[in-house]
């Protein structure tokens, strides 16, 4: 949509109308914590490199200098601008890091991303309101680092869904006011497809994700359960899942199947997909928008 469709659209719909910012992984880990003003310690466990500074520098071959204990906002580049000129009511991430000083990184796990809490405004600069949290990084550096991250997102004000410190936590949806308009309800859900660890999910006792195992009749009827728990009249219904592998195009018959569920079962408004970290296909099913 251009500017002049865009302003079409607001005037046409008027006051009603609810925009909304729906963003796929931020990873603010690895090299981009060791720019910010609070670097994390730079050891990292990885088989293919140990200090995240090194990222800094690989960057820096291709790309040129990189300011070290940037502004916060430096990360997000030219999208700020462009936010403020769309001024979306709601703004979500799918935030694939943990916010923690923990150093006690989940063993035998390749990849462990962190950033330091006190460079959380990098992510508060952004404005966000709520950040998703069911997917296969935010235990990284342990139940320790998890408790750290939603402590963190509380202080600043920004809602977290999809992982808690118990199942309860973890499968309650965030519940958002909009000025008036109405609600906007967001649910998060990890999936092994994405490499969500079995092991991660949340249950009475064990801090987790909210993981769904299958994308079966069972599992829809069990997020239709929860929408139905929740849901008021004119409420906007979002479930974003963190299904699929990384730097893939093509869209699982399983993933198009469930999506479709979605709307036409659980009573879902819009599917936000994320894990591939570029953009793949989208589509628009019964008027309903899914990003795959």
């Amino acid at each position: 949509m251009n500017e002049a469709d865009w302003e079409s659209a607001q005037q046409s719909r008027g006051n009603d109308l609810i925009t909304l910012f729906l963003c796929g992984d931020v990873m603010t880990g690895r090299g981009i914590d060791q720019i910010l003003s609070h670097p994390s310690g730079p050891t990292i466990h990885e088989g293919y490199m140990k200090d995240a500074r090194r990222y800094v520098e690989l960057a820096e071959k291709v790309n040129g200098p990189i300011p070290r204990l940037a502004n916060p906002a430096y990360i997000w580049g030219d999208a700020l601008d462009e936010l403020e000129r769309v001024a979306p009511d709601l703004r979500i991430i799918n935030l694939e890091t943990s916010v923690t000083r923990s150093d006690d990184y989940w063993k035998g796990k390749e990849i462990h991303y962190r950033m330091h809490p006190e460079n959380i405004d990098s992510i508060t600069s952004a404005k966000i309101d709520v950040c998703t949290l069911a997917n296969n990084h935010v235990l990284d550096w342990g139940y320790a680092g998890l408790r750290e991250t939603l402590e963190t997102l509380r202080k600043t004000k920004i809602r977290s869904v999809g992982a808690g410190m118990n199942l309860k936590e973890a499968i309650s949806p965030a519940v958002v006011e909009i000025n008036g308009r109405g609600r906007v309800i967001v649910f998060a859900f990890g999936s092994p497809t994405s490499g969500v660890p079995l092991n991660w999910a949340a249950t009475e006792k064990r801090p987790g994700v909210n993981l769904i195992k299958t994308f079966s009749d069972e599992t829809i009827k069990l997020i239709r359960k929860g929408v139905q728990e929740v849901k008021q009249d004119g409420d906007i219904i979002a479930v974003s899942i963190h299904w699929g592998g990384n730097w893939g195009y093509h869209v699982p018959q399983e993933e198009i199947d469930f999506a479709h569920q979605l709307i036409d079962t659980a009573g879902v408004h819009i599917v936000h997909g994320h894990s591939s970290h570029h953009v793949k296909g989208f589509e628009v099913y019964h008027d309903r928008l899914i990003l795959y």
